[in-house]
């Protein structure tokens, strides 16, 4: 019988186990910490200055241009890029939000690593956010402050309907519709309600939906090796390099090509009965590695690991 990561994917925590991957659960519980922080500062007030006016001026993203309700020029800061992504508008925008990005970012993240995840999902908000900012000063009525998870959100949808097109997702839990079809259409309301005069950031989504895409279609050509980034920034402003900037552009390109062995699919073993003795693994030799999945995906797993899951899938 041949492993399959599907089948094995336990994260640590509460006994072993858990709903919800490591970055996911950081980025919703921040999410949530962050919307505590705003209905505080609704209540509160600063030398006669609302407090959710301080907090939309220097952390949510302002347009580049423009005058807001105070009468004072927005305040855009290169900051707001990351902070608009964890600020909300409400309950039900941030309970929307949060309840998409753990429907669809779980297995995203399972599949492409903790780390690189990290990167995808705080990229696309980027991408969503730059669009805004930018973009929007060029429509009537489009310069307001922008606040909210959605673009980071959207990126993460497209990428569910990318890895996973055929997978059934029950609409109003009752009507099966294959991710590619529900999601798509999604999109293209998207693209289509770009410049409508509403509360919701529609150049936000489609930013985040094509910085998303792009981040796919580069890692499907060329592996998009983010454990190397981090590598050569830690060593980059560790100082122990002694040319830093070299050390960084000779080890790292943005993208590096995959290897012949490095192909991200399951591979069966043969295992010798009279070398393994036939061996149940340990609980913990399983954990570890199963946690070692969820930091960077299955295909950076040793040899050995691999058939330590495979030897274990044999005592299921």
């Amino acid at each position: 019988m041949g492993y399959d990561s599907r089948d094995y994917y336990r994260p640590s925590g509460m006994g072993g186990f858990s709903m919800f991957p490591p970055v996911l659960k950081k980025i919703i519980i921040a999410n949530v910490v962050v919307f505590f922080i705003q209905m505080i500062f609704d209540n509160l007030t600063f030398g006669g200055t609302p407090g959710w006016y301080l907090l939309n001026r220097y952390f949510a993203l302002n347009p580049i241009a423009g005058i807001d309700q105070a009468g004072q020029p927005y305040n855009f800061q290169i900051w707001q890029l990351i902070t608009f992504q964890f600020m909300h508008g409400g309950f039900w925008h941030i309970f929307f939000n949060m309840l998409m990005l753990w429907m669809f970012g779980m297995e995203i993240e399972n599949i492409m690593g903790s780390q690189k995840f990290l990167i995808f999902y705080l990229a696309a908000g980027v991408g969503g956010g730059l669009a805004q900012a930018f973009i929007s000063p060029m429509f009537i009525g489009g310069g307001a402050p922008t606040i909210g998870a959605s673009a980071g959100v959207f990126g993460v949808m497209l990428a569910f309907a990318m890895y996973f097109p055929d997978r059934p997702i029950y609409l109003y839990f009752l009507f099966p519709i294959k991710a590619k079809y529900l999601i798509g259409f999604l999109v293209i309301i998207e693209f289509f309600s770009v410049g409508n005069q509403s509360m919701v950031a529609h150049l936000a989504h489609v930013g985040g939906i094509i910085t998303a895409f792009t981040f796919i279609m580069l890692d499907r050509r060329q592996k998009i090796d983010v454990n190397s980034w981090v590598n050569s920034f830690k060593k980059l402003f560790s100082g122990k390099n002694k040319n830093p900037y070299s050390s960084f552009k000779n080890s790292t390109s943005r993208f590096s090509k995959p290897k012949k062995n490095d192909i991200q699919e399951a591979k069966f073993f043969d295992i010798n009965e009279d070398t393994y003795n036939n061996k149940k693994p340990t609980q913990e030799e399983i954990d570890r590695i199963l946690d070692k999945i969820s930091q960077s995906g299955y295909q950076n797993l040793t040899a050995e690991e691999k058939r330590i899951l495979f030897e274990a899938s044999k005592h299921d």
